[in-house]
């Protein structure tokens, strides 16, 4: 057992399993776009949870911008991820990297921020490094998702406050994940997709690099944003 690494099980709630399998279900083709969802008080008795659960469940997929839910007209589903995002995921794990992106779309644009007004030249030198490495792995067909972190994180050691990259740390796991689903479906896409996402980062570097906080702060979360739409295919490209 001496050489042999083990991981607990993740422990999930009962609102992300029900979140996976609805969402499984949808990407399978279940329901149509503009179909209805079947009533809280069916899923209830399907899944046998309360309907705070089936809530939770439902009202993160309307954030998702998947389903529309309307007093006495019941959830209705307005559009669903590609069946392809299947091979980059696991639907059960879906809620913990939306969770995780809540964490970041609070975190990182005030990081940049901080980067924006405390970066060294060291700082500036990393962060354009971390870019230009990612770009070629993007370019080039390769993983990229621990590229893309590395880029994240520059800028987070960049603000001057060691806590930002720590708690980036902490999320290493979602992150990854989350990041392999979005550059998964990047890379099935067109170039211009592909060079969508390089542009952010650029953006980003560019506004740092100048030493504007707001400037910085609003593509930072522009790019967080534009990367749950990718994830949900909200704001899908081809």
């Amino acid at each position: 057992m001496a050489n042999i690494q083990l991981t607990p099980a993740p422990k999930r709630r009962l609102a992300d399993i029900l979140y996976g399998q609805l969402l499984e279900q949808i990407m399978a083709g279940a329901v149509a776009p503009g179909d209805k969802l079947p009533a809280e008080h069916a899923i209830c008795e399907a899944f046998g949870v309360s309907r705070p659960v089936v809530r939770e469940a439902l009202t993160r997929l309307q954030a998702d911008g998947l389903v529309k839910t309307r007093r006495g007209s019941g959830t209705i589903l307005l559009r669903a991820p590609p069946a392809a995002s299947v091979d980059f995921f696991d639907p059960a794990d879906f809620a913990s990297y939306l969770r995780a992106f809540e964490v970041r779309m609070a975190l990182e644009p005030a990081a940049a921020r901080f980067a924006a007004e405390r970066r060294t030249h060291d700082d500036l030198v990393a962060i354009r490094a971390a870019h230009r490495a990612f770009s070629n792995a993007i370019n080039a067909g390769q993983p990229a998702q621990k590229l893309d972190i590395a880029f994240h994180r520059a800028i987070a050691v960049a603000s001057g406050n060691e806590l930002f990259a720590n708690q980036l740390d902490s999320l290493s796991v979602e992150l990854e994940g989350f990041i392999a689903v979005t550059l998964g479906l990047t890379k099935l896409g067109s170039a211009e997709r592909r060079s969508t996402v390089l542009l952010e980062h650029q953006r980003i570097a560019d506004a740092i690099e100048s030493g504007d906080g707001d400037l910085a702060t609003t593509y930072m979360r522009f790019h967080l944003s534009e990367a749950r739409g990718r994830l949900t295919e909200v704001t899908r490209r081809s």
